[in-house]
């Protein structure tokens, strides 16, 4: 037996989501609330391979274009500091200001396209802006002295085999494309023994350039598997148990059991005043002697007719006795009136189902109601 001293030393630093969901009994697909609740804390489904590889590309391409540009930067800053070699001092500002003059011309383009490709990288990703501190703050939960099980959730998990295939991968295609670029060149880069520097430096940096800009596409399309995989990591972690979809839903609905009691207490308080809701009923459908059911329509303010009020036996006769009172037609349908007296309660609109032999009913009351305005305005 382990005693609960040893298992709170050896097991509970272990991070959850280190083991399958399966395993703990996570069998949902997480709900909007729990997407939404890990998009706030930063956690997203993100492939650092697809942010890797378009840093890559950008720049490279900015490279490419700003290549000549940088090239005469370059000359000029040499001729600039050889000039001034031995007649100025090595600490005189002037050469430090001009140094950092060269400098930002160099960098700056490269720099500024790598930021910009990297923050739209992680904005493709993110699906928009996200702020929080939550990924960046200190976890000691997360502090674990144990390599053992590090290295076997690193090396040995279905996540560490997988990355661990994609690096080899990567390794084995800049091999191949270097291996496919320079061999066709091998002839020229023999002859540049005999060219000029201008010829060789422009020869080796468009070999450079071909050899970045295809190990860069192809970063990318090896990135998208990488996606597709780090997002079904991402929902997997993010699984839920049947308890804790049962709990979130008490948390964003309210707990069913108090709902239903409100629910009852609003029937017990409808069926109280239920009479005084006769009078406003479109009609009253009875059995006729067991079963009086009132219903009433408003377009305006329902979806749907309403049962306003119900009851059998005296309270049945009641029912009918305040219809006849305030002149509410009292139409007889025998399987109607039982079917809604048993199954639609007080304040609850009328089921699909029974839609089609309502109409007929309310079609019915219609036409006795503009019979009699007819006969009203004849007289």
């Amino acid at each position: 037996m382990i005693s609960a001293e040893v298992y709170e030393k050896n097991f509970l630093w272990i991070d959850l989501q280190w083991f399958a969901a399966e395993d703990e009994g996570r069998t949902e697909d997480p709900t909007e609330f729990k997407l939404k609740q890990a998009r706030e804390e930063g956690r997203v489904a993100k492939s650092q391979e697809l942010n890797g590889s378009i840093v890559l590309l950008i720049p490279a391409l900015v490279l490419v274009a700003f290549a000549p540009r940088m090239f005469n930067t370059c000359t000029e800053m040499l001729r600039f500091f050889l000039l001034r070699s031995t007649t100025s001092e090595i600490n005189d500002p002037a050469l430090m200001k001009a140094f950092f003059h060269y400098f930002i011309r160099l960098v700056l383009p490269v720099a500024i396209s790598a930021v910009v490709s990297g923050v739209t990288a992680n904005l493709l990703q993110n699906g928009g802006f996200i702020f929080s501190l939550k990924p960046i703050s200190i976890k000691m939960s997360k502090v674990s002295p144990n390599f053992l099980k590090y290295f076997q959730r690193t090396l040995f998990s279905a996540e560490g085999l997988f990355n661990l295939a994609k690096s080899l991968f990567k390794v084995g295609v800049v091999a191949f494309v270097a291996y496919l670029t320079i061999r066709n060149e091998v002839p020229k880069l023999i002859s540049m023994l005999s060219t000029s520097l201008w010829q060789s430096i422009v020869f080796i940096a468009s070999l450079a350039a071909r050899l970045i800009l295809t190990s860069a596409v192809i970063f990318i399309a090896i990135s998208i598997p990488d996606y597709i995989f780090q997002r079904r990591q991402f929902i997997e972690s993010l699984k839920m148990s049947h308890q804790e979809v049962k709990d979130e839903y008490k948390q964003m609905e309210g707990d069913p059991q108090l709902k239903g009691r409100l629910r009852q207490r609003m029937r017990e308080i409808l069926s109280q005043n239920m009479m005084v809701n006769v009078p406003k009923a479109d009609v009253v459908i009875t059995n006729p002697t067991h079963f009086a059911i009132a219903m009433q329509w408003n377009r305006a303010t329902m979806r749907a007719p309403t049962l306003t009020a119900k009851g059998a036996d005296l309270v049945a006769q009641k029912i009918k006795e305040i219809a006849r009172e305030n002149e509410i037609p009292i139409i007889e349908n025998k399987p109607l009136a039982r079917a809604l007296y048993a199954e639609v309660e007080i304040g609850d609109m009328i089921p699909d189902e029974y839609y089609q032999a309502l109409a007929v009913i309310l079609a019915k009351v219609y036409a006795l109601d503009s019979r009699k305005q007819t006969i009203l305005k004849e007289m």
